[in-house]
């Protein structure tokens, strides 16, 4: 299996953030209204849907809209993906790059 760093690396940029770990543990537990993760931070609305768009476009969230709420939860494959290539990387394999 090769790693795919680019990848890797743009979605570690996205979750460097403290503030959007916390949002995916939050979202560890079950899916969230928008509403109920502000509640749980000092920002305004407008700051926490820029977070969420970036947690979305880099596939970590999943959304839906129900009336005038968006739900959102965690897109369980995209962060097995990333998991699986962060072992292939802290973890020698038979195709390791080091033995190149």
């Amino acid at each position: 299996m090769s790693v795919d760093y680019e990848n890797i690396s743009k979605k570690l940029r996205v979750i460097s953030d403290p503030k959007r770990l916390k949002i995916i543990d939050m979202l560890s537990c079950d899916e969230l209204c928008a509403c109920e993760i502000l509640e749980k931070f000092d920002v305004t609305q407008p700051t926490l849907s820029y977070d969420m768009r970036k947690l979305e476009e880099a596939s970590f969230l999943t959304s839906r809209r129900e009336g005038k709420n968006t739900y959102y939860s965690l897109d369980k494959d995209s962060l097995d993906e990333i998991e699986d290539g962060l072992n292939l990387i802290f973890h020698m394999q038979d195709d390791c790059i080091c033995k190149e």
